[in-house]
């Protein structure tokens, strides 16, 4: 692939690298000189995303109450079994 320096010295990323690398707006180009090449690496931008929900695939169970002192409680507990039992 080989494109052409634009007028203002800008370079296109070809759309098949972006893709692949998954660069999109917004993400910043830092630009090394590294003897008679230029290396480029990308980074994104914060995300603005929620977490929400992020970790749920790996929830083998919901908590039976809100109850924070009360699951603390259950917590401790399990631990002191578990150490217990070995």
């Amino acid at each position: 692939m080989t494109y052409k320096i634009g007028p203002k010295g800008q370079v296109v990323i070809a759309k098949k690298i972006r893709d692949k690398l998954g660069i999109g707006p917004g993400w910043e180009v830092v630009q090394l000189l590294v003897e008679d090449h230029v290396e480029l690496y990308f980074v994104p931008p914060v995300h603005r995303r929620s977490l929400k929900g992020m970790l749920a695939p790996y929830i083998k169970r919901q908590p039976e109450t809100d109850d924070w002192t009360a699951l603390r409680e259950q917590a401790r507990k399990a631990i002191s079994q578990e150490k217990e039992n070995r």
